[in-house]
């Protein structure tokens, strides 16, 4: 499974980005689904996740502003951030866990920056 993220760059605080990742290999069997961030510096963190059942979870940091979604292919999964705020300037990742061969999958990094 490969995991290709898309859409990120420069926006001013309170703007909107749509974040895109398109998994492809084997990829129609994947469970959870997610986005991760790393700001400069820090720890990867837990920015917001989907199952395959659509349930989702949320970085209380996010909670509100941004919303995940995955295409009816569930091949497609979406980060729609609005809102933003300098402190979410980082590279979100896109994962994937393919519950029946119990591993994960990570995307190469797309770079968000929010200007103050």
């Amino acid at each position: 499974v490969q995991l290709q993220a898309s859409g990120g760059g420069l926006v001013p605080a309170g703007g909107s980005l749509r974040l895109s990742c398109l998994a492809f290999g084997s990829a129609t069997s994947l469970t959870t689904m997610a986005w991760y961030r790393q700001p400069s510096g820090k720890q990867r963190e837990l920015v917001a996740s989907i199952g395959n059942d659509g349930t989702t979870r949320y970085a209380d940091s996010v909670k509100g502003r941004f919303t995940i979604s995955r295409g009816d292919t569930q091949t497609m999964l979406y980060l729609q951030m609005n809102s933003l705020k300098p402190e979410d300037t980082a590279t979100y990742y896109c994962y994937a866990y393919r519950h029946d061969w119990m591993q994960p999958f990570w995307g190469r990094g797309t770079l968000v920056t929010v200007s103050s």
